[in-house]
């Protein structure tokens, strides 16, 4: 899942050519012109959604659709075509592929992907991560990405545990987590991710703290944790308005911070609500864009914040290849960027990161802005909720604002301008 994405020991863009990738003149110029001094010197991101799947999982709600050779064929030939309308400038720092299943792809068609992206970032940027399915992982497609320059593999798990698997509508089994877990490790990659999920249903507090001990037993650099989310159109949501499946707010809490404890306890910290790291193997890509800085969607469905703007594609295959063809892309939900949405967004998100918010540093990034005192003012009744924390002009999240991350964000917006 992204924005789950890991570091590398070069610094961003140090190997690449001076090419930037800018969005075309467009009636967005005016917004661009009053938010490029957000951006400057900021990192920037490529986003790639891989949109093919062999099946649908019961809780995923990402576009996706089944794999054809002449849908596969189609959608190579419009990322090429959709990264040529993206002018280049400045350098590509991360890329990211997600999906669906981008390890779905033939490893003929990884390496005709890999070479598309890497010509439009002009170089080889600095982490390159790739989602893959356990049962999609195959020597092959792993010395394909090795070869491409992919540094990250991010692997979704969700749990070793049978049941759960055929409850959440996974197509691997928990012998192929290990082989393929191996087969990963023996690749070379400089960072492998694990995705598990909790709060299932059927899931109960020691089958949960089994995963995670199986999971830091295998020894990954890093480890995504996400509560079961029920989001409508899934078999899930289906299952809960049905009353077959129930939520349990305090089960979850419980979960979430059993989760903190024991990774932190075997070496893993945590430097997001969900994410949890050993030293040197953040998601740089997924920091910078909680971060607000810059990033590309290319594919079906994916979402770009880039030359002043902020939209996504069509959630349909179809429909975006297109929209290419003519020319056109993230003409989805487009807003103007403004200094006031991206600063408050940065507060927002930037609360989720137990490093918290830098709020002297984002008055200078954001100039102009108006609204800093009456959001001290509800930063200042939140602290005295023990919502957070506030050590000079840096706040972060308490460890009970942690868990209620999206309701502190909720409190925050709207107050800016």
């Amino acid at each position: 899942m992204s924005v789950s994405s890991k570091s590398s020991t070069n610094q961003p863009g140090s190997r690449m050519a001076t090419h930037e990738i800018t969005e075309p003149s467009s009636p967005s110029s005016l917004a661009s012109s009053s938010v490029s001094g957000a951006f400057a010197r900021s990192p920037l991101g490529l986003y790639v959604h891989v949109p093919f799947c062999a099946s649908t999982c019961d809780f995923c709600a990402f576009y996706q659709t089944t794999p054809t050779r002449e849908g596969v064929v189609g959608y190579l030939d419009n990322v090429r075509r959709e990264l040529a309308l993206v002018v280049r400038r400045r350098p590509v720092d991360t890329v990211f592929w997600g999906g669906g299943t981008p390890g779905l792809l033939a490893p003929e068609d990884l390496r005709t992907l890999g070479e598309t992206v890497r010509a439009a970032c002009g170089g080889q940027p600095s982490e390159w991560s790739v989602e893959m399915a356990p049962a999609s992982v195959t020597d092959a497609r792993l010395a394909v990405l090795k070869e491409i320059g992919v540094t990250r593999i991010s692997m979704g798990v969700q749990s070793f545990r049978p049941e759960l698997l055929d409850a959440l509508g996974r197509q691997h089994t928990r012998e192929q987590v290990f082989r393929a877990y191996d087969r990963v490790r023996a690749a070379g990659f400089a960072s492998v991710n694990l995705d598990l999920m909790f709060a299932l249903p059927g899931q109960d507090e020691a089958a949960w703290l089994g995963d995670l001990a199986q999971a830091a037993a295998l020894a990954p650099d890093h480890i995504s944790t996400y509560c079961l989310t029920f989001e409508e159109d899934t078999k899930l949501w289906v299952k809960l308005s049905k009353g077959q499946v129930k939520l349990d707010i305090a089960h979850e809490a419980r979960m979430y911070e059993r989760t903190w404890d024991e990774l932190a306890a075997v070496g893993f910290a945590q430097y997001e609500v969900a994410n949890f790291a050993r030293p040197g193997h953040v998601c740089s890509h997924n920091l910078n864009t909680w971060h607000m800085h810059e990033w590309v969607g290319i594919g079906p469905s994916a979402a770009g914040q880039h030359g002043g703007v902020r939209g996504g594609n069509p959630a349909d295959l179809t429909k975006w290849g297109e929209q290419t063809l003519r020319g056109e892309r993230m003409t989805e939900d487009r807003v103007l960027l403004t200094p006031a949405l991206l600063a408050e967004d940065a507060v927002v998100f930037g609360l989720r990161l137990n490093a918290g918010v830098d709020l002297a540093a984002l008055r200078t990034r954001f100039s102009g802005v108006e609204g800093w005192a009456e959001l001290d003012a509800m930063l200042g009744r939140l602290a005295e909720e023990e919502m957070l924390e506030r050590d000079g002009e840096t706040v972060s999240l308490t460890r009970k604002g942690r868990l209620l991350a999206d309701a502190v964000g909720g409190e925050l917006m709207g107050i800016l301008e």
